[in-house]
């Protein structure tokens, strides 16, 4: 299977180093390589049948991101989850997604709100027989259907690394708290609702924002009761 996917990728004239990459953060996304995770590049290379230049190249790239931490004489592992760097990163992004969201509501199409709330509709199909993995990809794409126009970029730009931050944890926190994944759909409808009635910016604002922060003290309350 590894092999496929370097064959088509190189095929399109995608670079390994892009290849290793892309193939790696899915495998951390996944939680296919969990917190503290050693990541050998020989054995990388090897399943990848490339050298080990090109799997050092995106090691990188994801140490860059915070994904992967480096220790000396240990080398390459995956990132623990460090409950500060969540906290923080979660409160970030609480606060520029809110921003995007209300500068992108009033370019928002009703096609777009319809596909939307469509995908909100698929995530209430999962709270029965729950995936975290799954509803946690449908809760991205349902967010960048809402901040996608934002037609500033500088603030669109620090969403996406907002998102990618979170990346690596996204999953545990829907399955330590599955209980939000109901909330967190009834408020999704709740920011739809507002931005068809064309509410105030500030309004949207504060929704999105909450409903962000609401899952980052989901978390916390769970956490002290442990």
């Amino acid at each position: 299977m590894a092999e496929d996917a370097v064959n088509s990728i190189v095929g399109a004239r995608v670079s390994k180093s892009e290849l290793a990459y892309d193939w790696l953060r899915r495998r951390i996304q996944r939680h296919e390589y969990g917190p503290g995770y050693r990541l050998v590049l020989a054995e990388i290379a090897a399943e990848l049948k490339m050298s080990v230049v090109p799997v050092r190249e995106a090691i990188r790239r994801l140490e860059a991101e915070r994904l992967v931490t480096f220790e000396r004489n240990v080398g390459a592992r995956v990132a623990m989850v460090d409950e500060n760097e969540y906290l923080h990163a979660m409160q970030t992004l609480g606060v520029i997604e809110g921003v995007a969201t209300s500068l992108s509501a009033p370019a928002l199409t009703s096609v777009e709100i319809d596909r939307a709330r469509a995908i909100n509709e698929r995530m209430v199909t999962l709270l029965d027989s729950f995936d975290a993995h799954t509803f946690t990809t449908l809760n991205q794409q349902f967010h960048s259907q809402l901040f996608e126009c934002c037609p500033n970029p500088q603030i669109l730009e620090l969403v996406h690394q907002g998102w990618t931050r979170l990346s690596g944890l996204r999953d545990s926190t829907f399955s330590f708290v599955p209980g939000r994944a109901k909330q967190s759909v009834e408020e999704h409808e709740q920011i739809l609702s507002l931005i068809e009635a064309k509410a105030d910016p500030l309004e949207i604002e504060l929704a999105a924002r909450n409903h962000r922060w609401a899952t980052l003290q989901a978390f916390l309350d769970k956490r002290t009761e442990e």
